[in-house]
């Protein structure tokens, strides 16, 4: 699949918006990719994650499991491990931290691939990566992602294998285009909700 393919599944699901976007990193945008509106379905999860799987392998990457940041990288997480045959984790936080729970562990020196749903700035993916790096000495081999917004220009720290990569216009707050501006900032995504 192709930047385009991708995009067409976003569209299928009526998951590529348009409007004033609070993005999870706080920027503001015209664009938002609501990719929970694809992981409700099973059929349309499983086409970009399957083709997101045979990306990874073929690139080589061969990790012993899979790690996904809660709640958006959980169902890629889940669904590429599948097609690569191994066990799919994450961390979720816990006093604004990311953190392994639920009896999860890893051992170290595991191979671990990190798979996140969308990379915009790649904080979460970071976040994710330096918990698993600390708290269980294993070595991260890479991350994936669904789509990367940042178009490569995210360091997540790790190389970044992205199904599709494509940069939307973002902006800062206090420095919004006119035609932003005019319009009602709506937050879609779940970073910072009570």
């Amino acid at each position: 699949m192709n930047t385009d393919d991708v995009l067409d599944v976003f569209r299928e699901a009526g998951a590529l918006l348009e409007g004033h976007f609070i993005l999870s990193s706080g920027r503001r945008s015209p664009v938002f990719l609501q990719k929970a509106l694809i992981f409700k379905n099973p059929r349309l999860t499983e086409i970009v994650c399957k083709a997101l799987a045979n990306k990874i392998k073929a690139q080589g990457i061969e990790p012993d499991v899979i790690i996904a940041p809660a709640m958006g990288g959980v169902i890629p997480g889940y669904e590429t491990a599948r097609h690569m045959g191994v066990d799919s984790l994450f961390v979720e936080r816990v006093d604004g931290q990311f953190t392994l729970r639920r009896g999860f562990s890893i051992r170290p020196g595991s191979k671990v691939l990190m798979v996140e749903d969308i990379v915009t700035t790649g904080l979460s993916s970071r976040e994710c990566i330096a918990a698993i790096t600390k708290d269980t000495g294993a070595d991260i081999i890479a991350g994936a992602c669904i789509f990367d917004r940042s178009n490569g220009e995210a360091d997540i720290g790790v190389p970044l294998i992205s199904l599709a990569a494509r940069r939307f216009p973002d902006f800062d707050p206090s420095d919004l285009p006119p035609e932003l501006a005019k319009l009602p900032a709506i937050k879609p995504g779940s970073r910072g909700l009570s």
